[in-house]
């Protein structure tokens, strides 16, 4: 009865070593990707870059300060609107800015690119936005330039017949300016996707294995009956008359 058992046992454990063995195989065969699987890895790369540069980055603070050219009595509305637009690009020029960095506290290279102007082709109204990593400092800027544009402007209006006078001061805002991490991993997400798209839309094809191609049908020839030669034809008339 021993020896009857112990085969079956070596049988059972030859089975189930089979088994663990298959199993082993079937998990280190892996299914090759999917051909578009770039999409989705640059959505992914694009949301985690972006995301990382809106946590990374420091929030920036803008703030804006709004002023208007008045004309006097002598002065048409269409003008004081030209004068506008004039005074618009001479808000970051360099006598404009030395006039305000004593009390934007900051230097002049700084101050101008940390300031923009606006204005719009239908108001006489122009724009002052001061932009910083502090929300009291961007206020402070948007400010001191504001206020010597009006300063510089306000000399020549006995000639111009325009002046400026501040409509609106800036305040420190309360919160940034800067896009959020999630707005950023969004737009990040949206670009990496959309490079993914191109990739696979410019690369090349693949080529087929030799197994997949199709086989390519033989040319059909036509075959056509023969005709006797004349010669031919002379020889089968004798025989038969021999016959």
């Amino acid at each position: 009865m021993a020896d009857t058992a112990d085969p079956k046992k070596k049988t059972d454990q030859l089975k189930a070593d089979q088994k663990r063995t298959d199993r082993r195989r079937r998990k280190v065969r892996l299914l090759p990707p999917p051909a578009w699987w770039p999409l989705p890895a640059a959505a992914v790369l694009g949301l985690a870059a972006g995301g990382a540069y809106g946590v990374l980055k420091a929030p920036e603070y803008a703030a804006t300060s709004y002023v208007v050219a008045v004309p006097d009595d002598t002065t048409e509305p269409a003008t004081a609107l030209g004068f506008a637009q004039a005074y618009a690009r001479i808000a970051t020029s360099s006598s404009t800015l030395a006039y305000a960095q004593p009390r934007a506290g900051i230097s002049a290279g700084r101050l101008r690119t940390q300031v923009r102007a606006e204005t719009s082709p239908e108001s006489p109204m122009i724009a002052i936005t001061g932009t910083s990593k502090s929300a009291t400092e961007a206020a402070d800027i948007a400010n001191a330039v504001a206020d010597a544009l009006s300063l510089s402007s306000n000399q020549a209006a006995k000639n111009t017949g325009v002046q400026l006078l501040l409509f609106n001061q800036a305040v420190a805002p309360s919160e940034p300016a800067s896009p959020s991490a999630a707005i950023s991993g969004a737009v990040g997400m949206c670009a990496g996707g959309l490079l993914g798209g191109l990739w696979l839309l410019a690369r090349p094809t693949a080529r087929r294995r030799p197994e997949e191609r199709q086989p390519v049908a033989a040319p059909v020839v036509e075959e056509y009956a023969s005709l006797p030669a004349q010669g031919d034809h002379t020889d089968t008339k004798e025989k038969e008359s021999v016959r």
